[in-house]
């Protein structure tokens, strides 16, 4: 059997697809593998290229296949799928997979350690938790409203209803109908308390900085901090053809949750200098031209920038010097 020398794999929860070429191209092995096999396969063949898309598990079997002596490339899903030639199935997902880690334009996810991706798991335990809170909440006020009980938006609303759950003595809400919502306001008061302590953790150590940090393993992987920006989607989308630039809203591409976190971030910003001032007077001058949205984008833009330099050449953060006027 010639020698394998790169080998596309598509893994799931049970069933494995491998394909594998020489070096002239030419299929080799395509064979499927239970889980527990892929180890023992991978331990008998010779260090070789191995192409995985970044979904569930990957990073675990890239570690595993690394420590076998294997050169493994993570790519996205999303930059695979056009090597896929007909129909959807394992054998075609790795016969593409291989195909497509072995070209020179493709771009690939650094694997993250057992250590990142505890920290990644905080984060999106948190973000599940916060979206279970949203949840839970609109459903005490669904619920109430069809008894004619409507409470204003925001915290305080919310705790006027809880307060009305508390009174037995309000007749306006039937016994039944009481004690079901009374069982989801002691789940709302659970899922607050988790959230709580999250916050936390993660205030000990900074939110975004450990979000940044746990979710891109290797800074330098980025050619430059646009390059960086783009991926997080912090960039406009271009529809130009025949040499007519056109740009849209963002491209809302790569990490929703650093977005999301680097956004939020700059309206803060934003709504402290308009209140307070700021040492970045263009911050202001783009505010007197664009709406606050257009500019919490700008400013996260700059923001990511900042970061990946600050992680990519191991600096520190410079406060900018007020210029006098």
């Amino acid at each position: 059997m010639a020698e394998i020398v790169t080998i596309g794999l598509d893994i799931a929860k049970s069933v494995f697809q491998v394909h594998g070429v020489d070096a002239a191209g030419q299929v080799v092995v395509r064979r499927q593998l239970r889980r527990s096999h892929v180890l023992k396969f991978f331990a008998g063949l010779a260090p070789c290229v191995v192409g995985v898309e970044a979904c569930a598990t990957s990073h675990y079997w890239s570690r595993q296949l690394q420590a076998l002596g294997h050169d493994v490339k993570l790519m996205p899903p999303s930059y695979v799928k056009p090597y896929v030639k007909r129909q959807k199935n394992d054998m075609a997902d790795a016969e593409a997979i291989c195909e497509a880690v072995t070209r020179p334009t493709m771009r690939f996810v650094e694997t993250k350690t057992p250590e990142q991706q505890s920290v990644l798991m905080l984060h999106r335990i948190r973000l599940m938790l916060v979206c279970q809170r949203t949840m839970l909440s609109n459903t005490i006020r669904a619920h109430m409203a069809e008894f004619g009980i409507v409470a204003p938006i925001g915290r305080r609303g919310l705790e006027e209803l809880l307060a009305v759950l508390s009174d037995v003595d309000d007749e306006r809400v039937p016994a039944m109908a009481r004690d079901c919502l009374v069982a989801v306001a002691e789940q709302l008061l659970l899922v607050k308390g988790k959230i709580l302590d999250m916050d936390r953790r993660i205030a000990a150590c900074h939110l975004l900085a450990t979000a940044l940090v746990a979710t891109v393993p290797d800074p330098r992987a980025f050619a430059s901090a646009r390059n960086f920006a783009a991926w997080i989607g912090l960039v406009p989308k271009q529809n130009s053809s025949g040499g007519k630039e056109r740009l849209g809203g963002i491209t809302k591409q790569g990490n929703r949750y650093l977005r999301s976190m680097l956004t939020v971030g700059a309206l803060a910003v934003i709504r402290y200098a308009e209140r307070h001032g700021t040492k970045r007077p263009w911050i202001m001058k783009l505010l007197a031209r664009r709406p606050t949205k257009v500019a919490a984008v700008a400013l996260a833009n700059k923001m990511a920038r900042m970061a990946w330099a600050i992680m990519a050449k191991g600096e520190r953060y410079r406060e900018p010097v007020v210029v006098a006027a």
